[in-house]
This record gives structure tokens, sequence and C-alpha cells, in this order.
């Protein structure tokens, strides 16, 4: 009899227990994700653009050589060296 009582005592605390862990659905959890959704929405300026599968047209081929030969170069070039200026506001740290 008293094995009885501690079976539904045990049954009872685990069900609070569960139950005190479950959480309802906030509105956050149901939003979750939608203004991603809607940046990603409303920076697409043609939506239908994917099923155009006429060619794009613009720049001939030798222009677009010359135009990406132009800014592989860019990268060629070597950085400015910057001048190291001191907290106490001398150029190169000399006194």
């Amino acid at each position: 009899m008293m094995k009885r009582y501690f079976v539904i005592i045990g049954v009872i605390a685990m069900f609070c227990i569960v139950a005190g862990c479950a959480q309802p659905l906030t509105r956050l959890d149901m939003d979750f994700g939608t203004s991603f959704k809607l940046a990603k929405f409303n920076q697409t300026l043609n939506p239908e653009a994917e099923k155009n599968l006429t060619p794009v047209t613009g720049l001939d081929g030798g222009a677009a050589k010359a135009s990406v030969d132009m800014y592989r170069k860019d990268f060629e070039k070597p950085a400015t060296a910057a001048m190291p200026i001191s907290l106490l506001g001398m150029v190169g740290g000399s006194k």
C-alpha cells in the first residue's frame, strides 16, 4: 500500500518536473527568422529573374577583359607605408 503511494507521488513529481521545464511558445520564437527573410526579400531587385533564361548582354569580350585586368592590376600595387604616430603626438616616436 505504501509502495503504491510512492509510485503515485513519483509520477506526479516527474510530471511537475517535466511540465516545469516546458516553455510556452513566445512571440519571439514564432517570428524567429522573419527579419532575415524580409531583408532578403527587400534587397531582391527582381524576384522573377531566375526564370529569365535569355543571355545577359552588355560589355563585349574585349571591354570585359580590360575591366577585369584593371581590377586585378589594382591589387599588384604595393601598399603605401603609414607613418607611425606615438601617443605623445610626435611623428615616428623621435624626441
